[in-house]
């Protein structure tokens, strides 16, 4: 079979079982699916670029998420006023310090020859710079916390649409990706895999716990929408016509007060569905362009020279080829898009919780996506990102349904029909293990392998 056959059958498949959802469930939960499959689709877009393109093992994805909702919070939340007047003399001192530290460390790195000397130099030159960082930013960050803390209790934002988070968000990701490229690049397979989870850990371990940047466990809710409120299509007299026409055959046989009660229920149905449309149509926007930027980016000399590295670093090297540096770029695209992704669900959510970064949890699940769709094809991680989110969530009712048809021949208080029926969530990890069984068995480089095509 060929791989664009192979290719429209698997999304065929897909576009099916999101189509029994919304028939045996409800529309809502089908569009409710598919909005987060296209985000998980991007995310895993951005770890295929790592690992498929250059073999680069990060198992920091969860960090460069939250670093993309940490942006659509800065980006969207109107500034505190109060909390400004309040700090920003201290916090442009402190930043003032944190630079200056940074540069003078720089200077004593690249002026002092290796040594016990230049060793001493920087220690020092760290030292006192933290500790006049720390004191200009420690009486901030109370007089920040101190405003009205059950409401606020942070700086805010740039109070821009959340939209622009999305491009902010890929900028932050990537600035940190370069950083941290910049010193665990070097490092094996393994020990950057260690390194990439360390860092992603401190990451959300400092959005936690930095209240005065992004309320930490105190979370940020509300935040504002790229996409209409439902109340609001539920009060405009265009979309109540929509719906009106929409369900007449169902509204032609009631009576006057029957059919303003029910056309009441299908604006308010109506409603949900059509802002999830709305954000279907703007992540799948997001989607496109990054998966045909990201083919054409595989199919250029680029890309090959990407996938030579990945094949054998020591014979790209000899071909003159500045190893390294290809490692860094690749690692900081993958990581914009990453970033990228987190803001839009940030935004999808409405909210950011730094909690729900579970790196471990999540960072796994990333990563089953991109192996099951197949490692090196982009259209295969788009895949893995639709069919491990679908098992992922439909797991569950699926599970309980399972339990249920099993244990129907015991009494309804029976302790082990019990027992299975309040654990049937678990089934997901059942479920996730047995795709993954399944595909390493039956197709190892995935549902949709990489497409090697060799050059004459």
């Amino acid at each position: 079979m060929s791989n664009a056959r192979k290719t429209g059958l698997a999304f065929a498949a897909i576009a099916c079982l999101l189509l029994i959802i919304g028939f045996a469930q409800s529309w809502n939960v089908a569009l409710g699916i598919l909005n987060l499959c296209l985000i998980s689709a991007v995310m895993a877009l951005g770890v295929n670029m790592q690992w498929g393109y250059a073999g680069l093992l990060n198992v920091g994805v969860m960090g460069f998420a939250a670093l993309g909702g940490m942006s659509a919070v800065l980006v969207s939340q109107a500034p505190i006023a109060e909390a400004w007047d309040a700090s920003w003399g201290r916090l442009l001192l402190a930043a003032i310090c944190f630079l200056a530290t940074i540069g003078a460390a720089l200077f004593c790195y690249r002026r002092l020859a290796p040594g016990r000397q230049r060793t001493l130099a920087l220690t020092c030159v760290i030292l006192i710079g933290l500790a006049l960082t720390r004191h200009f930013l420690d009486p901030a960050i109370s007089a920040i916390e101190a405003i009205e803390p059950a409401r606020t209790g942070f700086l805010g934002g740039m109070g821009l649409p959340i939209i622009f988070s999305w491009i902010i968000g890929g900028f932050v990701a990537a600035g940190i990706a370069w950083c941290i490229g910049k010193v665990a690049l070097g490092l094996r397979a393994d020990y950057l895999a260690i390194a990439t989870l360390g860092i992603s850990e401190i990451i959300i371990a400092v959005l936690k716990n930095e209240d005065w940047l992004t309320r930490g466990v105190k979370n940020v809710t509300g935040l504002a929408r790229p996409v209409p409120y439902e109340v609001n299509l539920q009060a405009s007299t265009w979309f109540i016509d929509i719906m009106r026409w929409w369900h007449s055959g169902s509204l032609a046989g009631l009576s006057e007060i029957e059919q303003q009660q029910a056309l009441k229920q299908f604006v308010i149905d109506g409603s949900s569905i059509f802002v999830k449309f709305c954000y279907t149509g703007l992540f799948a926007g997001v989607l496109i362009v990054i998966l045909a930027l990201s083919v054409r980016a595989l199919n250029s000399p680029w890309g090959r020279m990407m996938r030579a590295i990945r094949d054998n670093e020591i014979a790209a090297g000899a071909m003159g080829k500045d190893v390294t540096r290809r490692h860094l770029e690749i690692f900081v695209i993958g990581s914009a898009v990453i970033g990228i992704a987190g803001a839009m669900l940030t935004t999808l959510d409405g909210q950011f919780t730094p909690t729900s970064y579970q790196p471990l949890r999540y960072t796994f699940l990333i990563w089953v996506m991109v192996i099951v769709g197949g490692s090196g094809n982009n259209m295969g991680s788009v895949l893995g990102g639709f069919l491990i989110w679908l098992v992922w969530i439909e797991a569950e009712p699926v599970g309980v349904w399972l339990m249920q048809a099993g244990t129907g021949w015991l009494d309804e208080n029976n302790a082990v029909r019990v027992h299975l029926i309040e654990n049937a969530q678990h089934m997901r990890l059942f479920f996730m293990g047995l795709v993954l069984l399944l595909v390493m068995r039956f197709s190892p480089g995935g549902i949709l392998p990489e497409v090697v095509r060799k050059q004459h």
